[in-house]
């Protein structure tokens, strides 16, 4: 009866438990004020792309509730030509610049554990992503497969809006439009 009365006072302190706020776990490993800026004008740049974005759609004629299939892939279409005449003198490094490049390579090499790091490589490398273009305003091909960023990376990874994804290409980390498979920028060599 005793060791009964036990177990239930200590499943209830428990339960009692259950109701008080978890501390989190840290995981974010603190920043120095250079690298707050590079951050910053990271974010900077990808929302100056969504920016540029938005200009382009604006100026499309909108699509009616009843767009045929037809009228949806012209608009997709007229989009992608839009964005890529506007985008036209982009070059490489626009937003993966030399020194955010080093802080992304730097946090794959470092912050992933081993196994990690090898779950990593073989995911990235056994993709079918050859032929996909290194080139900025070039569409990422429908017939590629699309790499998914491990969520252990993305963790690490600065945060994207909705409207752009990482993906990898054998070693290579690019920005893709999501809505339009349009390669925003890349960087070469991100995995070590």
């Amino acid at each position: 009866m005793l060791v009964g009365l036990a177990m239930i006072c200590s499943t209830l302190s428990v339960f009692a438990g259950a109701n008080q706020p978890l501390q989190k776990e840290s995981t974010q490993v603190a920043i120095s004020e250079h690298q707050k800026k590079m951050l910053a004008a990271f974010d900077r740049h990808v929302k100056d792309y969504l920016k540029q974005r938005q200009r382009v759609k604006a100026k499309l004629r909108p699509l009616s509730k009843e767009a045929t299939p037809e009228q949806i892939d012209a608009y997709q279409k007229a989009f992608v030509v839009a964005l890529r005449a506007m985008r036209a003198g982009t070059k490489p490094g626009y937003i993966f610049n030399p020194e955010i490049a080093d802080y992304f390579r730097t946090i794959i090499k470092t912050e992933l554990p081993p196994p990690d790091k090898a779950e990593l490589r073989q995911t990235i490398l056994e993709a079918d992503t050859k032929g996909v273009p290194l080139k900025v305003n070039y569409p990422y091909p429908e017939t590629k497969e699309l790499t998914q960023i491990p969520p252990k990376v993305l963790l690490k990874f600065p945060q994207l809006p909705k409207e752009v994804k990482y993906r990898y290409v054998g070693r290579h980390l690019l920005l893709v439009d999501t809505d339009n498979n349009l390669i925003v920028d890349y960087m070469l060599n991100a995995l070590p």
